[in-house]
């Protein structure tokens, strides 16, 4: 049995700039976890993950704290906790952390997250809240 507490996992950066720990994968868990991965990420106020896309894996965003905002190709819309986004393989995505506080979010991937199969592309940003 493979039980991992986020606590006793280290952060890392992604690809697309947010900070992650692993909770569960296949580095962590390879006798029980072979084709998916669940992570807690945290955007800090005012910080994004950089515009991009994933040809082969599909994503499943859940909100656990704080609000921000979600654009999936052309589509832009608020996000706050209790909030599954469902984000399919190849479509652009981005996320925004509009609130004053940490935004947590779980991410579940499968196939499990890599920095392979993240591109990075060129995209208007989304809008920050103007500083006070």
């Amino acid at each position: 049995m493979d039980i991992v507490n986020r606590n006793a996992v280290e952060s890392f950066v992604t690809k697309d700039t947010s900070s992650i720990r692993e909770i569960l994968a296949p580095r962590n868990a390879p006798q029980s976890i072979r084709h998916q991965s669940l992570a807690e990420a945290t955007l800090p106020p005012g910080a994004a993950t950089d515009p991009h896309y994933h040809p082969i894996t599909e994503e499943i965003y859940y909100i656990l704290q704080g609000s921000g905002k979600m654009r999936i190709g052309d589509e832009t819309r608020e996000v706050f906790p209790g909030d599954g986004i469902a984000i399919p393989p190849g479509a652009p995505h981005q996320i925004a952390n509009h609130g004053s506080d940490d935004l947590v979010f779980l991410c579940c991937c499968a196939p499990a997250y890599t920095h392979e199969d993240t591109v990075m592309i060129d995209m208007p940003p989304l809008p920050l809240p103007a500083s006070p």
